[in-house]
């Protein structure tokens, strides 16, 4: 059946508006345009498995349509049946691309030539993209699930802990899970949770290549199907090169009737980030990094943690220099993959009825606050990448900067697909992609447990439009104000200015962070 947005389509659809819950299930404040309810009919609109969508704009110029499955109200599909088109029209749902990068910057987009000029410049690059736990394993099985540390119960990497890696994750509702019951043929290609290995193959895949060892970019071990296979040093056996071939041999081998998910995991920018052959001396001329933030002098107003640290030495400077290097120079075998897939779905006949997304598990700090990781809740590692192409549902490409996470990926591509996303804590994006005055969140949780006495002390956090607000085990706070000090290099928590911003922080801490880390308690 197809569905063609009319005035009377619109007043009938403007009038369910979706409920807005917070992530811990609580309502939360949503910000609105000025747009009226009216305008809501720029979210995804569907009817039944296999319908078309068509926006309002669709409609008077029409371009192809993303088909999805959610169903709308019985009273609309009724207004509609004398219009329906025949059932013969129904096709197939729309294929599923999500290229998920590991430890890549926001900041390092302008290096990858073909995610600026054939995603960036057909979508919709979200400035405000965030994951909720800076680190890969937590942030990866929040992908999955669509759900907070909290929910999912990973919170660290390191499988020999309670909480941490492979052994900790719950695969048995997973987008792959709801995917593959929705009639989805499903694929993961590259990195899966810290800790796997073996041949074990987690429900709802239907294709398995999942890469480990030695930052699997030479000379490591791939589970193929559940068969072991190893990789050696040869050109050939170039980690991110062997991933893309088999994507696209993945896409061109999938059935035409049949819709896929394709979850494309390269190693790359993440350690050693080791560059492909021919990109050893890529970007030689690039300058030094030196934000303000860069080898901080005075942390005086920074958690111990913080105030521990030395200033970088010179030689650690270097070696923060040449790893920025390297992050960049492994970015363009995956630049060039992503050139391999798109091409594979235009001369599939999929392009123009998919969803792809590029996104990252977590950024990077590069000698800022003196830090060379990830973890802490600065921007460098909170902050991620995070573009969106959809053809038929992107009126027009923009910059977008609403506050979405990675726990947003799981429930949209479950709403494209028409199944459910049971225990999902994030929201679909799809409204997003209609309309930039859709409804949407104004902050997020943030959540990390610390892996060992030296590392970064367990927190929770909220992050506002403008605000971030930490409290740590530890007691010690940090509340910055992104707008006047974006470098966050002055930390408000004992300032009496924003004495009135602590308390709102702290109170919607306490709403979100439900339920708390292991062994954490607040303080205030």
């Amino acid at each position: 059946m197809r569905l063609i947005l009319t005035p009377t389509t619109i007043r009938l659809l403007a009038s369910r508006e979706p409920r807005q819950a917070s992530s811990s299930g609580r309502e939360t404040g949503s910000r609105r345009g000025p747009a009226t309810r009216a305008a809501m009919v720029a979210v995804v609109l569907v009817v039944a498995i296999g319908a078309t969508i068509v926006t309002a704009q669709a409609a008077a110029a029409p371009v192809p349509a993303l088909r999805a499955g959610a169903a709308v109200a019985p009273a609309a599909a009724a207004e509609l049946s004398a219009g329906a088109a025949p059932a013969a029209e129904a096709e197939r749902k729309p294929d599923i691309v999500l290229i998920l990068t590991d430890d890549q910057r926001v900041d390092t987009l302008w290096a990858m030539p073909t995610v600026q000029s054939e995603l960036v410049a057909k979508g919709i690059e979200f400035t405000s993209g965030y994951v909720s736990n800076p680190l890969c394993c937590p942030s990866r099985a929040s992908t999955l699930t669509g759900r907070y540390s909290h929910g999912t119960g990973v919170y660290t990497n390191h499988p020999k802990q309670p909480n941490g890696g492979f052994p900790a994750f719950r695969d048995r509702s997973t987008v792959a899970t709801w995917l593959h019951a929705g009639g989805y043929r499903t694929g993961l290609f590259g990195k899966y949770l810290n800790g796997y290995s073996g041949t074990y193959v987690p429900p709802g895949w239907d294709k398995w290549f999942v890469t480990y060892d030695n930052g699997a970019f030479y000379d490591y071990t791939a589970s193929a199907d559940g068969a072991l296979r190893t990789f050696g040093s040869d050109p050939a056996d170039y980690g991110t090169d062997v991933l893309a071939r088999r994507v696209t041999n993945f896409i061109r081998s999938t059935d035409p009737a049949r819709p896929m998910f394709v979850y494309f995991a390269p190693h790359a920018p993440h350690g050693p980030a080791t560059p492909a052959p021919g990109d050893e001396t890529a970007f030689s001329d690039l300058p030094r990094w030196r934000p303000p933030s860069y080898d901080e002098a005075n942390v005086s107003d920074k958690p111990t943690y913080m105030k521990k640290r030395d200033l970088l030495a010179e030689t650690s400077a270097r070696v923060v220099d040449r790893f920025r290097l390297s992050q960049y120079r492994s970015l363009l075998a995956v630049d060039r993959a992503v050139s391999e897939i798109l091409d594979t779905l235009e001369k599939t006949g999929r392009l123009s009825n998919a969803l792809i997304v590029f996104t990252a598990d977590n950024g990077f700090l590069w000698g800022e606050h003196r830090w060379r990781s990830k973890l802490v809740p600065y921007e460098e590692s909170i902050r991620v990448p995070f573009v969106v192409r959809a053809d038929a549902l992107v009126a027009s490409p923009r910059s977008d900067g609403h506050l979405v996470l990675n726990i947003d990926l799981a429930p949209t591509f479950a709403q494209l697909a028409g199944v459910g996303a049971p225990g999902a804590e994030g929201r679909s994006l799809l409204p997003l992609l209609s309309s930039p005055t859709a409804p949407w969140r104004t902050d997020f949780l943030l959540e990390h447990l610390e892996r060992g006495p030296k590392g970064v002390p367990t927190y929770c956090g909220v992050h506002t439009e403008r605000f971030v607000y930490v409290g740590y085990v530890t007691g010690e706070e940090e509340l910055y104000d992104l707008v006047r000090d974006p470098h966050q290099l002055s930390n408000k928590a004992r300032q009496d200015a924003y004495r009135d911003v602590r308390r709102e922080m702290r109170h919607r801490l306490v709403e979100l962070c439900d339920p708390l880390p292991p062994g954490f308690a607040f303080s205030f």
